[in-house]
């Protein structure tokens, strides 16, 4: 059999075979899973966060608790200092209040930001536990969606394995070259062998050139398509 309709036949196969795999791809339950296990995947990333966030907050909660500790003993003297060694004059009561003020609103800063914080803490513990709910319910879908796909993959494997066998067998035969080249139009135009109908090409529909057609009238059994690049069998 020419090498040419050898390959027609192969492309039947292989067209088969893709189409099959088309559709184990687009399986709804391996469409679900990967969709569950996306899921997982965020819900982790988003804990790592939350994880990250509140030792940053922990950090920050114990150094304000510390400076607030040490603002509050500044506070205690200097007020002892200001009420046991009253100034001799004006001037040094002000510079002494507004020292004392000026503690005062740092403390007062220190504290409004630590209460905050124990808000936003509390709020990313809620957050936290709403996350590993989520993540819980989805990996119990997740393993139970598991088990009937994986008894689908079994017998779709099979019948995969098949189809690729009958691809190879009906490669034997043709030229290394001639499937290469197959292969290669197949990246950029499906299927990559056509018939000719009526001095057009059967894969993008664009009527051959003139040089073509003489070819044609000549009797070869293939022209190739200037237009998409495919193999169109003339017979």
């Amino acid at each position: 059999m020419e090498q040419y309709e050898l390959l027609w036949q192969y492309q039947q196969v292989d067209m088969e075979l893709d189409q099959y795999e088309k559709e184990m791809r687009n399986n709804s339950n391996r469409k679900e899973l990967l969709k569950h296990r996306d899921f997982l995947l965020e819900q982790q990333n988003v804990l790592k966060k939350i994880e990250t966030d509140v030792e940053v907050m922990a950090d920050r909660m114990a150094a304000l608790a510390d400076e607030i500790k040490r603002l509050s003993g500044s506070v205690a003297e200097a007020t002892a200092n200001l009420e046991n060694n009253r100034p001799e004059n004006l001037e040094d009561v002000k510079k002494q209040m507004a020292s004392l003020q000026k503690l005062v609103a740092t403390l007062s800063r220190y504290e409004a930001e630590l209460a905050k914080m124990r808000k936003d803490s509390e709020a990313r513990d809620r957050q936290q536990r709403e996350v590993r709910v989520r993540a819980a319910k989805a990996r119990a879908e997740f393993d139970r969606i598991k088990v009937i796909y994986d008894e689908e993959y079994k017998v779709a494997v099979v019948k995969l394995e098949e189809l690729k066998q009958k691809v190879a067998k009906e490669a034997k035969g043709i030229d290394a070259d001639l499937l290469e080249k197959y292969k290669a139009i197949k990246r950029h135009a499906m299927p990559p062998i056509t018939r000719l109908h009526e001095d057009r090409c059967g894969g993008c529909n664009m009527q051959l050139s003139a040089a073509d057609k003489d070819r044609v009238r000549t009797g070869v059994p293939y022209v190739e398509c200037e237009n998409c690049g495919r193999i169109i069998l003339v017979r």
